[in-house]
């Protein structure tokens, strides 16, 4: 008896590092994040990493129990975290009329009449994902488009980016809206040269509309969620720091993952117009930690596309228009002093120079660095005050991709001048800055490698670039790991449990069918996720 029970206490007292794995990869490289040069293998014991090196010395980590994946020539990194991104947008995209890629209006209008044929909903339609950028029309999709194919039944579709949509007639006549209808602060109704509305509203105008739309139910969201954390573990993703959450989905996302149904790490940004519960109760968390509230999200301006990003000089290509400022000052100011109080974190959308600079105006003297605030997009920035970020501690929240989709119509907004602080993600880490990667799916498609892509190669999937689209601004493979990994764990105040492959940290881990610290740039984009372990479970494995 005294025998087994000197086994027994010896059994409880050896460390964790020496148990058999829960599960082994090797099979691949192995990149850390930590030295450039890959490793062999990695194993995991208790959802922790508990070994990174040989794989000689990885096979010491076997048990009858261990899960042993081969990886056969894919390569292993941290786990991939979106930095930016709308998570149940993502799921809401898969679940409803989605208009990405129409190549053209007459395309997304074909595409609309498609749907009514075939689903014949009842009541306002709703629907995403346009672009005109490209298309053959020039222009903005529009209410003569829509209304031969749904003259009686209201049709509200969002442009991609989310700060335009457009109604067709049956829409405006049961939202109440003609011509005399003024537009509220920090939004746009546009009209046509003789007055007549076009049926596309920006920004703030967008509510007018919008109103139509039925609230989604506790099971429409529950479903967007479930479709969301099933695409983006597809693409290899292991957590999404989500942007404009609505309160009442805070819940939710604890109680998907009470139940075992939240496949990722979720960081949330709340609402600022819903932020008043987590100003009272603070930063909070799920048992598990899978799922993280303690940041706000505010906007300050519109988008570039849709002319609503605020500018100090007006739009090169409609000079008269120098974009929206859509909060005002004294709302953004009252905002950030409840977050300040409360250790809360703020993600402030800005998008134009003019929109930057306020919001970095408006940090000032706030504790920025401290609080770790955050800019979204930081996409239009005056070079004078790149270096303001670092200075004040600020973290430039940035989605590469944006890039390689605005190359074909930013010069035309902002003239050439104004490209030398446009997407400038090296000049951000030259001065000092942190920077995160982040997709703003569903504004796009939402895939790791195109984000790696474009940061690492600045050209369009065709491999287009502008001769004045500044290469320069071009990223280092490992410049590029980072925005994805380390930094997107220090902006979510997790740097010491995620963003590397060392042993004791968290085992969120992405493999790629691409090695995407050596293949060719024009490859990368080409591959796909064929792992995702989020804390030592496997989540998604490819066929």
């Amino acid at each position: 008896m005294n025998r087994r029970l000197f086994l027994l206490a010896t059994l409880l007292a050896t460390p964790a590092a020496a148990q058999p794995a829960d599960l082994m990869i090797w099979g691949g490289p192995v990149y850390t994040g930590v030295a450039p040069k890959a490793v062999d293998a990695v194993a995991v014991a208790g959802g922790k990493i508990v070994y990174v090196g040989s794989k000689a010395g990885a096979q010491a980590k076997l048990g009858p129990n261990t899960q042993v994946i081969d990886l056969k020539g894919a390569a292993l990194f941290p786990g991939f975290t979106d930095g930016h991104a709308h998570l149940r947008g993502i799921g809401e995209r898969e679940l409803s009329l989605n208009l990405e890629g129409s190549k053209s209006a007459a395309e997304a209008t074909a595409r609309v009449k498609a749907y009514l044929a075939q689903r014949k909903p009842a009541g306002p339609v709703f629907g995403r994902g346009w672009i005109e950028t490209g298309w053959p029309e020039g222009r903005f999709l529009n209410r003569d488009d829509l209304d031969p194919i749904a003259p009686d039944q209201p049709v509200i579709l969002v442009r991609a980016d989310g700060h335009a949509l457009t109604a067709n007639t049956a829409a405006l006549k049961a939202a109440g809206i003609t011509e005399a209808t003024p537009a509220p602060d920090g939004g746009a109704i546009l009209k046509d040269a003789q007055g007549r509305l076009t049926g596309v509203f920006v920004d703030n105008a967008m509510g007018l509309i919008r109103k139509l739309r039925t609230a989604p139910t506790e099971a429409d969201r529950r479903a967007a969620f479930e479709a969301a954390f099933k695409v983006e573990a597809a693409y290899g993703w292991t957590g999404v720091h989500s942007m404009s959450v609505d309160w009442a989905d805070v819940s939710l996302l604890e109680a998907m993952d009470a139940e075992g149904k939240a496949a990722l790490r979720v960081y949330n940004a709340v609402d600022g117009d819903q932020a008043g519960p987590l100003f009272t109760t603070g930063p909070r968390a799920s048992r598990s930690g899978r799922i993280t509230t303690r940041a706000i999200k505010l906007y300050e301006d519109g988008a570039l596309g849709s002319r609503g990003a605020a500018l100090f000089a007006p739009y090169a290509d409609a000079p008269t228009t120098s974009g929206l400022v859509v909060t005002s000052p004294e709302t953004m100011r009252a905002s950030m002093a409840k977050a300040r109080a409360a250790g809360i974190q703020v993600a402030t959308h800005a998008i134009g120079d003019r929109g930057n600079a306020n919001v970095l105006d408006l940090y000032a003297g706030q504790d920025a660095s401290k609080l770790r605030w955050r800019i979204e997009h930081s996409q239009i920035v005056r070079p004078a005050d790149i270096p303001r970020f670092a200075a004040m501690g600020v973290i430039a929240s940035m989605q590469p991709s944006h890039a390689i989709g605005d190359l074909h119509f930013a010069p035309a907004r902002l003239g050439e001048a104004r490209l030398a602080g446009a997407y400038a993600w090296k000049d951000m880490l030259k001065a000092g800055a942190r920077v995160v990667g982040g997709s703003d799916a569903p504004v796009e498609r939402g895939d790791p490698l195109i984000e790696f892509y474009a940061a690492v190669a600045r050209k369009d999937l065709s491999g287009f670039s502008a001769p004045d689209w500044q290469p320069e601004q071009k990223l280092s493979r490992a410049e590029a790991l980072k925005l994805f990994t380390s930094e997107a764990a220090w902006a979510s105040f997790a740097e010491n449990e995620l963003g590397t492959i060392e042993v004791g940290r968290i085992a969120d881990l992405s493999a790629f069918s691409v090695d995407l610290m050596t293949a060719p740039e024009a490859e990368i984009p080409k591959g796909r996720a064929v792992l995702t372990v989020v804390d030592g479970k496997v989540v998604y494995r490819a066929d």
